[in-house]
């Protein structure tokens, strides 16, 4: 280590890690005195990063976000000091929505600031490929789970200097299902001096009500949310000291570490909608209150082939079943379900009565996957029936016609040429429905179902294989179900505007808002007539009004100079998001022209689009020189690549947000894991005893929180002599919320409101309780959510019945641990709150692919040894193989005290 020439490190906005980066399979690469590569394993990287810890002083990370007329504008600052006596490299990283351009980017090193600038991609691709020629890693833009992308830079700080990073990013926030959303993610993974987070809405039209809350934010921190809500006007903010930040008073780690998430909306009065017209600019938003919906007449194609099968085609019967629930009586409904065979419930649309409904959810139940994937014939026979009902009048005259396709797969079956299925589509619906695409997992072309969609008056959108993924298909069947408007125009005066954006939209959803802008043509301007034409349920719907000029120095006389040019910013950033869309679809010289116009515009506002990139040039240094970085704006598609290779090869973490936080489980025979993703490693020991032995896994006793967990055993010792025991019992207890359950391999018991109610594991259930909820799925798992707290997951691991020796056995995990108190325990408990560990002094073990280490944990030296354990989490089969450093005998040391001293007499007791 004497030779390394500066050591790297890592600022995460709201981050302030120290890091020492890992490759694919935990190797550290350190550049040396002559540009050699140094390859240590993960295990020898841990100590090197702890014992740099202290060298680089996080003195502010702030999240600064101001939201105007919908428009927000969001800066990440984040200021390090180099406190060693030699250079360091230190990463800058920020996480910002998909949706959002970032718009600058600067460091100011020794009072000499470097700020990126956007230049056209074809440009910065060549600067790209020199850097990447140089050896240089130049891409700076990656993919952060499904709603994020993650910005990270690197600068080479000498020693006893400081850095400031600032990035600057802008959207116009979507009105999904009543409400707009801010998202900020934060990951500071240590304390930090001056931790800030602070965000001011502005809203002339009248702020309805303001929601805050957090993945992180525990009973102790939300009052430190500051919240002042005016009229027109919110204001939030979270400041925590850093004793406040941290996990416990001893520990350095900090408890912040995920979303911070606000909603709002706005008052709603006016059916013409709100129109502000700013410096020469105007924006209409248009989601008038009280409309009636519009019924709806809507045919689920549903693929069923080969490749839907397991977790995707049951989660798919789920979301149906949740979906029929949701029809209106009024609406009209069919299911056309499809592999290499087109098969439909009923010939024609039925009405959404109960008595259909119920049946309908009888045939949904019973779609079993098999065969090739027909997408062509599965929609065009879902158009037939749209085209063939309306001829007959068997819909009503006034209704919306809907299409909702979702499939996993590429055609490879019947006519599978991409461009032609489109055609096809097109050429079937004639412009008179909508087709709404959804991609399940990462094996489709999300751009063919794009375009399709777009094609057809409609949408697509990726629904992400996890345990959510049903929630996911209701929640956008949620958005699209109440159609309220279609064939709606808003008109202006053509001598009074200009660069107008799109005026047509095919529907308006309830919950959802239509938002048009253009320039003025005269600035001076005072009004202007606008018209809105729709077609509504009973009748078509028509409103005019006069834009009037908003004062805005009258509206916030103490907060006018943070404006700026937002109103422009806001048209031009609709703009472009619209010509993108434009540049997907139409003819070679509307894609061109679309295209062109898009670019223009990115360079002239300096937003990083998909056609433009940010150039970073870093301070020269005599490694490097100013070999350039680039920051691209990814597209949907790109992000899915990303993903899909990501799954196949490893080369970042999976996308689903449940699995990127530290994970406690017990499974096996027993296993204990402690899985670190931040870490990029995992702790596990076994226990063993008697059969019967019952532990403490968990114990809150600030909460009144008790989960403890019974041994069993074979059913006969084997003949090798081993006697191999596994949980089979659970006791969980919240004395406060008075619930108790008891688990066992075939009933689960729940106590609740001074009764029991009992399941059996072959049963599927859903209950909302006033303190409990539980999700049982078939044989499978049962997640169960007490009020405002935890959440623990209990897996069923099925025997052959028939075995000689093993039985039936459970599996224990744990979700959203840190809404526990400080003061949790328990064999598993207690490392709900982090653990500091160091491993160091790889060398060979027993067997070549087990080696053992040294860990240094709670003033101990441990020998350790590299093992794997099985998380069956994604698969219940199967399981996981997941690599984690094996504590011996029953995990002395590294528990606190011995294993038997979490032994208690029974399963609700504490003692």
């Amino acid at each position: 280590m004497s030779g390394l020439r500066h050591l790297r490190l890592l600022l995460l906005w709201g981050s302030a890690c120290l890091w020492l980066p890992y490759l694919a399979q935990g190797a550290l690469v350190i550049s040396g005195p002559s540009n050699s590569f140094q390859e240590i394993t993960g295990s020898q990287s841990m100590r090197q990063k702890r014992s740099t810890s202290n060298l680089v002083e996080v003195q502010s990370v702030v999240v600064d976000c101001t939201v105007t007329s919908r428009f927000a504008h969001s800066v990440m600052t984040s200021e390090a000091l180099n406190l060693a006596n030699v250079s360091q490299e230190i990463f800058f990283e920020v996480d910002l929505p998909k949706t959002a351009f970032i718009s600058n980017f600067s460091m100011e090193i020794e009072g000499q600031v470097y700020v990126g600038e956007v230049k056209e991609k074809k440009t910065a691709k060549k600067e790209y490929e020199k850097a990447v020629s140089s050896g240089q890693t130049a891409g700076l833009v990656k993919v952060s789970g499904r709603k994020m992308e993650k910005f990270s830079v690197s600068v080479n700080i000498a020693g006893k200097s400081g850095v400031i990073f600032s990035l600057t990013y802008e959207e116009l926030l979507h009105r999904k299902l009543g409400q707009y959303e801010i998202l900020v993610r934060v990951k500071p993974k240590q304390v930090v001096n001056k931790f800030q987070i602070v965000a001011n809405i502005y809203e002339p039209q009248g702020i309805a009500y303001v929601n805050t809350h957090s993945t992180f934010l525990t009973n102790d921190l939300l009052p430190l949310v500051e919240k002042t809500v005016s009229e027109k006007d919110a204001h939030i903010s979270f400041s925590p000291t850093m004793e406040q930040q941290r996990k416990c008073p001893d520990c350095d780690g900090t408890i912040i570490d995920g979303d911070f998430i606000i909603e709002y909306d706005v008052k709603r009065s006016a059916d013409l909608g709100e129109i502000q017209v700013v410096n020469g600019y105007f924006v209409h938003f248009f989601a008038p209150p009280n409309l009636p919906r519009v019924p709806k007449n809507v045919v689920f194609v549903i693929d069923r082939s080969g490749s839907m099968y397991g977790r995707k085609i049951q989660q798919t019967r789920e979301a149906m079943l949740l979906i029929l629930d949701d029809l209106n009586e009024d609406d009209f409904f069919s299911i056309v379900q499809f592999d290499h065979n087109i098969d439909v419930w009923k010939p024609s649309l039925t009405k959404a009565t109960t008595d259909n409904v119920a049946e309908a959810k009888i045939y949904a139940r019973n779609i079993r996957e098999s065969g090739g994937t027909d997408i062509n014939g599965g929609v065009l026979r879902a158009v037939e029936m749209l085209v063939s009902d309306r001829a007959s009048g068997l819909i009503p005259e006034r209704s919306i016609d809907m299409i909702i396709l979702l499939t996993d797969g590429m055609p490879n079956s019947g006519e599978y040429r991409l461009p032609k299925i489109q055609e096809n589509v097109r050429n079937a619906t004639g412009g008179n429905m909508s087709l709404f695409c959804l991609g399940f997992g990462n094996d489709v072309d999300y751009s063919f179902l794009d375009t399709m969609s777009r094609q057809n008056k409609g949408l697509a959108r990726r629904i992400f294989e996890g345990s959510d993924a049903a929630l996911q298909l209701k929640g956008f069947y949620q958005e699209v179900s109440s159609p309220l408007l279609s064939e709606v125009e808003l008109r202006y005066p053509d001598n009074a505007v200009e660069s107008v954006t799109t005026t047509h939209f095919d529907q308006l959803f309830n919950g959802s808002e239509i938002v048009v802008a253009g320039h003025l043509l005269d600035n001076n301007l005072d009004s202007f007539l606008a018209e809105v034409y729709g077609q509504g349920f009973e009748q078509d719907f028509q409103v005019q009004g006069q834009a009037t000029t908003l004062d805005w120095n009258v509206l916030y006389p103490n907060e006018s100079y943070i404006f700026g040019k937002f109103m422009e910013r806001l048209w031009a950033y609709l703009s472009i998001q619209q010509l993108l869309e434009k540049s997907k679809s139409g003819t070679p010289d509307e894609k061109a022209n679309a295209t062109a116009d898009a670019l223009d515009m990115s360079l002239r506002y300096s937003f990083v689009t998909p056609l433009t990139s940010m150039v970073v040039t870093k301070p020269e240094d005599k490694e490097h020189g100013d070999d350039p970085l680039i920051a691209d704006k990814l597209t949907e598609a790109e992000r899915q690549e990303a993903e899909r290779h990501a799954s196949r090869y490893g080369s970042y973490p999976p996308s689903t947000p449940s699995y990127s936080s530290p994970t406690y489980f017990v499974d096996g025979d027993p296993h204990f894991m402690i899985e670190l993703p931040d870490k990029n490693d995992a702790l596990c020991f076994n226990v063993n005893d008697k059969p019967g032995t019952i532990y403490n896994l968990v114990k809150d006793t600030t909460l009144g929180i008790l989960v403890n967990g019974q041994t069993i055993g074979d059913k006969m010792i084997p003949p090798d002599g081993t006697i191999n025991t596994y949980l089979g019992r659970f006791g969980i207890v919240h004395n406060i919320l008075g619930v108790k359950l008891e688990v066992t391999t075939t009933t689960i018991s729940v106590y609740q409101n001074n009764n029991w109610m009992k399941f059996l594991w072959s049963d599927a259930a859903s209950v909302k309780g006033k303190n409990v909820d539980l999700v049982l799925h078939k044989d499978r798992s049962l997640k169960v959510t007490l009020k405002d707290s935890v959440k623990f997951v209990i897996l069923l691991h099925k025997v052959w019945e028939k075995h000689p020796y093993h039985r039936d056995y459970l599996g224990f995990y744990t979700l959203d641990t840190h809404l526990l108190s400080p003061s949790v325990h328990g064999l598993l408990g207690q490392f709900y709150h982090g653990i500091e560990y160091e491993v160091t002094d790889l060398r060979e073990g027993e067997t070549p692919e087990k080696p053992d280490a040294t860990m240094f944990v709670k003033g101990l030296e441990l020998n350790v040894t590299r093992g794997w354990q099985r998380d069956f989490r994604r698969d219940w089969k199967n399981g996981e193989k997941i690599p984690c450093w094996f504590v011996h005998n029953n995990g002395t040391g590294l528990v606190d005290g011995d294993a038997t001293d979490y032994i208690v007499s029974g399963l609700f007791k504490t003692v």
